[in-house]
């Protein structure tokens, strides 16, 4: 099952200054969405001379800008404190994307002293403006008691927030929160409701958690084909879970044929990640054939 997200994690902008556009892509600035991490594309050199002129004539967007390209190293030497003045400048005008980027600086002492209780701060300002990310990262906080007195049912009220906008990283979370009972009252079908709304946006927890719901029958009628499609979305992107999870349905035959080398091929990728419980696996499969089997040739 999915670890629930107990650290931050923040993703950042990329600038298409030249249009005048901002565009979601992962970093560690603060800004942006999520869904966006491991899509990042080359973007053009930005014009910052453009950029500056326009956040010295009091811009907010501009100086938002500023901030990402003094993070990111955008055409400028990276200068995380540079990055928080010129935030500090665009939230103190209410921009929310400023305002959440400040409390992820905050939050991880980037550019600035560490500090949760501004971090929650910024992160509030920006979520009474609706901003998703913010709303899911406040919820983070509430949830762990950091800058905050400690509120499950409070974090589970911004995930929904969150998840009501689209993302799928709340959704995910919304999904743990009924599977487990923490925060709202346990309830295997709206489990299953959030993991699936999560997991067609593709999110990797999501789709390994509603595998395991169909394995189990949690909230939805027992599939172990359906375990094993969703198990092998997550497993395709590297899921360590979801890889050990297809390897126990191949050596097991449950959902597909019964495959000791394709249960020792997945054993072998979550094992590769350090999954114990693959390696604990793959002893067992050479215990019992006297070898691992090996990989099959993937042939010309």
């Amino acid at each position: 099952m999915r670890k629930l997200y107990l650290s931050l994690i923040l993703c950042g902008v990329c600038l298409v200054i030249g249009q005048g556009s901002l565009a979601a892509a992962p970093a560690a600035d603060g800004a942006g969405s999520p869904a966006a991490a491991g899509k990042a594309t080359a973007q053009p050199e930005p014009d910052v001379r453009e950029v500056q002129r326009l956040a010295d004539q009091g811009d907010a967007t501009a100086q938002f800008k500023l901030g990402v390209m003094y993070a990111k190293a955008h055409g400028v030497l990276r200068d995380e404190r540079k990055a928080v003045e010129w935030y500090q400048k665009a939230a103190d005008q209410g921009y929310a994307n400023a305002q959440r980027a400040l409390g992820f600086m905050y939050e991880n002492g980037r550019g600035v002293a560490k500090d949760d209780r501004k971090a929650v701060e910024w992160w509030q300002k920006a979520a009474d403006q609706g901003d998703a990310m913010a709303q899911f990262s406040l919820g983070l906080m509430y949830a762990k008691g950091r800058g905050v007195p400690k509120d499950k049912r409070k974090a589970v009220e911004l995930y929904q927030k969150a998840a009501d906008q689209g993302d799928a990283i709340a959704q995910h979370s919304m999904g743990v929160a009924y599977a487990t009972g923490v925060g709202v009252a346990k309830d295997d079908r709206k489990a299953v409701e959030w993991y699936q709304k999560a997991a067609d946006q593709g999110d990797e927890d999501a789709q390994n958690d509603l595998g395991a719901a169909y394995s189990t029958g949690s909230g939805v009628a027992k599939d172990d084909r359906k375990a094993v499609e969703w198990w092998q979305k997550a497993a395709d992107q590297g899921h360590a879970d979801a890889q050990n999870n297809l390897g126990a349905a191949y050596a097991t035959g449950s959902g597909v044929p019964k495959d000791d080398r394709k249960a020792a091929e997945w054993y072998r990728k979550a094992a590769d990640q350090g999954d114990e419980d693959a390696k604990t696996a793959l002893d067992a499969l050479k215990n019992q054939n006297g070898t691992v089997p090996a990989p099959r040739n993937p042939g010309p």
